[in-house]
């Protein structure tokens, strides 16, 4: 007699895919939302997280002669239209050599050059 009972190939796969299903399910929860006992908890611990995130957000450097349409609709007044007209600008006559070159593009001004100038670069 074997002292050994034996392994079927099913029961390994079985195994198998229900440790892949366990460590799955313990990954999504530890990126999961705390609980909360009230509403103004769960509310304050909503305005902490957006507030990191503009923070982190407002301490990022871009370089606008580098940067995608996605990174720079993130910039204060800048949406998708005019993102896409500051690739095209870029496009057609090359990389910017200052920030302030920025207001060259169309829709683009001073002033919104001025609110994003802590955010802006022309190299890396």
């Amino acid at each position: 007699m074997n002292a050994h009972p034996k392994i079927s190939f099913a029961s390994v796969v079985k195994t198998a895919i229900l440790g892949c299903v366990l460590a799955i399910l313990i990954l999504n929860n530890a990126n999961a939302a705390p609980c909360f006992d009230n509403p103004q908890s769960a509310y304050e611990y909503l305005l902490s997280q957006e507030n990191a995130k503009t923070q982190a957000r407002e301490q990022y450097t871009m370089n606008i002669n580098r940067a995608s349409e996605g990174e720079l609709v993130s910039l204060n007044g800048i949406g998708s239209s005019k993102a896409q007209a500051i690739i095209l600008y870029r496009e057609m006559f090359g990389n910017f050599k200052t920030v302030d070159e920025l207001a060259k593009v169309k829709g683009i001004g001073a002033k919104t050059v001025e609110k994003n100038r802590g955010r802006l670069s022309v190299q890396d």
